[in-house]
């Protein structure tokens, strides 16, 4: 997924902002090219409280390195609704992949320290390869073709695509009606093969963020938009005039983004993520999240490794 999530600017990397946060009470989110500090506040407090920390980290490693400089550099969203987002009330910001990122600086450094690069999904790659950022929480999709330039760990969160449409839209109902059809997708998501695959004679119209796809939309500029339910849901549930079409047609497992080739800083990470499954963390990040807009107990994360491309 986009992410977003999720999270596409054309900003050049040298050009993009970066936001500091310290504690679990500081927070990420927001549509801006510039950073701003922030909070998820509540109970974003307890997650820290109860955030495990590791014991020892390997000299020399990408951890230990991490934990000097006393802060992680996350490669993440300001603009993704439930995932990454600015809380316009409080300036501080809320979500899946904020809180994650924030429990992972704690289990490093031992606070929830994190310094956010506001990351588009066509930089996302160069910066993990260049070192701008330690890791990317963007909603970013697994996918084997990703995995050639960098490294996942998790997944740690599963979704899919879906179809979103204006209210008044009544002629797309199911993947099979995008036949034909201007259809609006995040530049270089998972969307735009998905498209393909089902609608292979559709104009695909590409856009750098989530809220630039739904401008359009709303605008008439496509006739639908297909993005991650994720990333839709609170779009749809705050903006009576947009729909959701149906379920999910794809499965778009998250990873964590990391440098290629650094299989001591992934399996740290995935060890670290065993650990918030089982002790229950995970579930409460999804409830304070994602578990805002849907009904029920939070979902079974996905199996470590399970997806191609994380092996």
């Amino acid at each position: 997924m986009v992410r977003t999530p999720a999270g596409m600017r054309r900003a050049a990397v040298a050009a993009m902002a970066a936001l500091s946060l310290t504690g679990l009470a500081a927070c990420s989110g927001g549509d801006s090219d510039s950073a701003v500090p922030g909070s998820g506040g509540g109970a974003g407090d307890d997650l820290a409280a109860s955030a495990p920390v590791a014991a020892d980290l390997p000299a020399g490693s990408t951890m230990e390195k991490i934990k000097q400089r006393g802060e992680l550099v996350v490669g993440g969203s300001l603009d993704a609704p439930l995932l990454s987002q600015q809380n316009p009330a409080t300036k501080k910001v809320e979500g899946l992949d904020a809180d994650f990122g924030r429990l992972l600086a704690k289990y490093i450094i031992g606070k929830p320290n994190v310094k956010i690069v506001n990351s588009a999904s066509e930089t996302r790659e160069a910066l993990l390869a260049n070192g701008t950022v330690d890791v990317v929480f963007q909603t970013y999709s697994i996918t084997p073709e990703r995995a050639k330039q960098v490294a996942f760990a998790g997944p740690y969160y599963s979704s899919g695509l879906v179809i979103a449409t204006k209210k008044d839209e009544t002629g797309i109902k199911a993947p099979a009606d995008l036949k034909g059809k201007t259809i609006i997708a995040g530049a270089n998501t998972p969307a735009i093969p998905a498209i393909k695959k089902v609608a292979p004679d559709a104009k695909i119209v590409t856009f750098g963020s989530d809220p630039e796809c739904v401008q359009a939309l709303k605008q008439g500029r496509g006739d639908a938009y297909v993005q991650d339910e994720a990333v839709l849901l609170a779009t749809a549930k705050q903006d009576p005039s947009i729909q959701i079409q149906g379920k999910p047609f794809t499965s778009d497992p998250y990873g964590i983004g990391l440098k290629h080739g650094d299989a001591q800083m992934k399996q740290f990470v995935n060890d670290w993520l065993k650990q918030i499954q089982q002790s229950g963390l995970w579930a409460k990040v999804w409830k304070n999240s994602i578990g805002t807009v849907v009904q029920g107990e939070a979902p079974q994360p996905p199996a470590i490794g399970s997806a191609p491309g994380s092996e």
